[in-house]
């Protein structure tokens, strides 16, 4: 059996620092997928959500060790965070009409094949609500900008602002893609303080349509 890969190590995607704004192209990627809306952390959806991708993600973990001799650490959650109104972010403030997919990276080795065992398995165990919102998607974002954001995830707003407002347009580019966050921190045991979480947007040339 290979050595277990933790990619938090070994990608340089998931390499940012506080109070650095760094440009990487990052490459396409796999990752289980559940789309929702609502309020993160208290709808419905979202826990719902959170109940089914775990486990197949641990169940993926465990199927590739066994049956491919290749082990590896579950990385972390993310999410694609994005709303039909965007002052619902800004001055609004409107959790409850959030957008997002949550996701949980895959290596390239596991297909859809898998996948389906994999939920299949879940669904004969437990069969959690959320389990026929798992997809398992590629996601290419190609260019973008991080940084890593240490504290509550309500604080991120002038982080954000100066990623968006001074950094990007200085550097000649413009937003694209959907607003992408990384949460390296497992919140159930750390300080809210003490929070980790690269906050990631794809860019583009200004000039570009």
């Amino acid at each position: 059996m290979s050595a277990k890969i933790d990619f938090k190590k070994s990608l340089d995607a998931y390499a940012a620092r506080k109070g650095q704004f760094r440009l990487l192209d990052v490459p396409e990627m796999q990752y289980l997928m559940v789309e929702g809306k609502g309020e993160p952390g208290t709808s419905s959806s979202y826990r719902e959500a959170l109940a089914a991708l775990y486990p197949v993600a641990y169940t993926l973990k465990f199927m590739s060790k066994v049956d491919l001799g290749r082990d590896y650490v579950v990385p972390p959650l993310e999410g694609l965070w994005w709303a039909d109104d965007m002052t619902v972010f800004t001055s609004r403030r409107d959790k409850s009409q959030w957008l997002w997919n949550l996701m949980i990276m895959t290596p390239d080795w596991i297909g859809p094949e898998m996948t389906a065992s994999a939920v299949g398995t879940v669904r004969a165990k437990s069969a959690p609500v959320g389990l026929d919102r798992v997809r398992l998607e590629t996601l290419d974002e190609g260019t973008c900008v991080q940084t890593l954001h240490v504290g509550p995830f309500d604080e991120e707003g002038p982080v954000l602002a100066q990623l968006h407002d001074e950094f990007i347009p200085s550097q000649g580019l413009a937003l694209t893609g959907r607003h992408h966050e990384i949460y390296l921190s497992d919140i159930r045991k750390a300080a809210p303080e003490k929070w980790r979480t690269i906050l990631r947007q794809p860019v583009r040339a200004a000039s570009a349509r």
